[in-house]
């Protein structure tokens, strides 16, 4: 896809962060803009902003965690434009206390975790791809995943193991795409630090699942060191611009930074010689990504 001019683009979670720089992006390229969050205060925000720059631009309150919001989303896409050009799987959570050992994590944080990260991407691609492929004319599908989806270690698992999973099931639409022949491209979007809200979600946690002790808070000590992190890292416009280029590249991977891949192949590289990897200190890595940033 290298035509952006009067395309219509859907983002999820473009309330704010990357899905809000997703959006001004394909906007100053000339597509009409649907945003779509959980938050509609958030996303009407956005709306308003594009709209006086000139802009068209929706803005619909859509639960990615809910099937039958996201079916309702593309119906209302559909209904008003008759195609969609781009859609950006991009919506995202991270609960609390992301660095209890796995076995205390709560279910809620899992539940939640797994409904939005992943469960947001799949019912994107179940509500939007059979539309998009009836459609017939060339489109592309970003869904965001995290430097986190091909690395491990003890941390940030219920994050982390469901951004794994958005990797599978995109290269899934991926070669699935690649074999019917059909004019739709994919990008994994792959952020590492990004200056976002994204370590705030608990804002928008739904209240069923509040875990029963209520919600970990991070240590006073973690928390200073994540706030100096974000203060250096990436910029959500940046992100945003590497993923056009990577659209118009028909890119399949797209990495925010690279200060993640000496993890990533200690990782394969122990997979391939069938010995027990050595994982690293994400916290360490993550003080890396920020000055190369």
């Amino acid at each position: 896809m290298r035509d952006f001019t009067g395309g219509v683009a859907v983002i999820t979670g473009s309330g704010s962060g990357i899905g809000e720089a997703l959006a001004r992006r394909f906007a100053v390229a000339g597509m009409k803009v649907i945003l779509a969050d959980v938050d509609i205060g958030a996303a009407d925000r956005v709306r308003a902003a594009l709209t006086v720059e000139g802009h068209e631009a929706i803005a619909f309150r859509s639960d990615v965690a809910n099937a039958a919001s996201i079916e309702h989303l593309a119906e209302q896409a559909y209904e008003r434009y008759g195609r969609v050009n781009l859609l950006c799987n991009n919506a995202g959570v991270v609960p609390s206390g992301r660095h209890r050992p796995v076995w205390e994590q709560p279910l809620e944080d899992w539940r939640w975790s797994l409904d939005v990260n992943l469960m947001g991407v799949v019912h994107g691609m179940r509500s939007f791809v059979p539309r998009m492929l009836a459609q017939g004319s060339p489109a592309h599908i970003v869904n965001t995943a995290s430097v986190a989806g091909f690395m491990s270690g003890s941390g940030s698992t219920a994050y982390s193991a469901a951004k794994h999973a958005v990797v599978r099931a995109s290269e899934a639409l991926y070669a699935g795409l690649r074999e019917r022949g059909a004019p739709i491209g994919v990008t994994i979007l792959c952020p590492g630090l990004v200056a976002t809200r994204i370590y705030d979600s608990e804002r928008n946690r739904p209240e069923q699942l509040a875990p029963a002790n209520g919600v970990a808070p991070e240590t006073p000590q973690l928390q200073a060191i994540a706030a100096n992190l974000y203060r250096n890292a990436l910029s959500p416009e940046a992100v945003a611009e590497q993923t056009f280029e990577a659209i118009r590249e028909d890119r399949l991977y797209q990495f925010t930074t690279t200060s993640f891949d000496d993890a990533i192949r200690e990782r394969a590289e122990a997979i391939l010689a069938r010995r027990n990897p050595v994982f690293p200190d994400l916290l360490s890595l993550s003080k890396r990504d920020s000055r190369a940033n």
